[in-house]
Parts: C-alpha cells; structure tokens; sequence
C-alpha cells in the first residue's frame, strides 16, 4: 500500500467548501471522483484543513493511501487535472509519503489570508476574492485590535456552535496587515483554527475599524466567550498549508 501527498490549488467560490456534504459540490468530491478515474479504484482522500464555503486555496494539501504505484508523476498530474480543469481545481503536485503520515494531524502550520478592498466603487475583477468595505478603515485601530488576539487564548467568542473542535484555546502567530493603496491584507497563521474563526475574527476587526466598537468593546466581546453572529464577514479568503 502506497501513501500519497498532494498539494492543491482551487477557487472555492462555487463550492459548498472543502468537506463533502449532501447539500451541494464539495472539492473533496471532486478530487476523489477524479482520483477513482485515474486509479481506476475508490479512494477517500484526508485534507490538510476543511475550508469553508467561498475559501479558496494556494496551497492545500490531502493524503491518501492506494495499492497503485504512481510512477510518473507528470503522467498523474495531466490526467487527474485533466478531469478538474473545468472545476477550478488544479493538482500542483504529488509526492509518495511514508505509512504513518498523515495530512490532517501532521499540519505544522495553517494560514489565511483575507483580501479586503476599502472604496466605494463596486468590485468587478475581484468580486469573488475580496471582501468589499466602503466605510474608511482605520488601519491602526485594525493593527491594535489584531494584536489583542495573538499569543495563547480560549477564542470561543468566534467558534460556530457546529464546531467539533474539543478545545477553543488556540496559538495565534503574530497577524500581518498590509495595505496597498485600497487594498488591505490581513494573513493569520496558527497550527489549528476553530470553525468559523478566521472570518469572526476578520468581521470583529472590520467592526472595530470602522468606528461601529470601541477598542473597549472589542475587548469586551473577545473576552466574553459568547458566540458572535454579528461579527462574520464574507468568506472570501485564501488557505494555505505548511
């Protein structure tokens, strides 16, 4: 039995998200519908992390075990993206790992990057990659606020009641926010999110930058461990895997 890596790259916009769900197109199905064509067996792949939906991803990786040997790699790579490359899926690369690893629970690090455009005209090009914010953001206001969530905390306050995760208490790296003429990066990195985390997180902080909290307010929410609805943005963001 073989055990494979993949790395994955796909626009998440019309997908239920990553997870299959009986509800709509995950990108987990798609990958395994096109895997079960190439091997011609079943296979059940494992994901780095389930992005939800409307996330897309840079670098995501899932693992999945089968008796067929892959001997050309190049030879994979055109016929499984020759099955995805009208899904917006692209398998960038694929690497033959040893029996005891595994895509989920050997993640290092996990990364989102949030795209935010700060204007008033109506996005075009960007429309399904960027969260468009008309009110003018104070960005240090934003940068104080996102240091108040890094280092060691319980983050229920952003946690999806559905979340199946058995602790709330998380590691956040240091946040990086750039901005670029209209264009506002926010890249969050942690080696396990909660649910929902990321974009609660990201919609506190736009909420807090626009005048709609205080710094006191945003304290308080966070603190408080209770569930904020109020606080979840567009889920127009980018994953990355280490």
């Amino acid at each position: 039995m073989f055990n494979y890596l993949i790395k994955i790259e796909y626009e998440g916009t019309n997908f239920v998200g990553w997870q299959s769900q009986k509800n709509g197109r995950s990108i987990q199905d798609s990958i395994e519908k096109a895997l079960n064509k190439v091997l011609k067996k079943k296979i059940r792949i494992t994901g780095s992390g389930r992005t939800d939906k409307g996330v897309h991803a840079l670098s995501q990786y899932a693992s999945f075990q089968s008796d067929t040997k892959i001997k050309e790699k190049k030879t994979f790579l055109n016929s499984i993206n020759f099955f995805l490359n009208k899904k917006n899926i692209s398998i960038l690369d694929i690497k033959n790992k040893q029996q005891d690893f595994h895509a989920r629970f050997d993640a290092k690090l996990r990364t989102y990057e949030y795209l935010i455009i700060n204007r008033i005209g109506i996005l075009s090009i960007d429309r399904d990659r960027a969260w468009h914010v008309k009110k003018k953001i104070n960005l240090k206001l934003m940068k104080k606020g996102a240091k108040i969530l890094e280092g060691i905390h319980d983050f229920s306050t952003y946690r999806a009641s559905s979340c199946s995760a058995k602790s709330p208490i998380k590691k956040m790296l240091p946040i990086r926010i750039r901005k670029n003429n209209d264009r506002i990066r926010i890249k969050l990195s942690s080696k396990s999110f909660l649910q929902n985390q990321v974009r609660s997180m990201i919609g506190c902080l736009i909420y807090l930058s626009v005048g709609k909290w205080s710094i006191d307010e945003f304290k308080k929410s966070f603190k408080s461990k209770k569930k904020r609805s109020m606080c979840t943005s567009c889920t127009c963001m980018w994953f990355v895997f280490v």
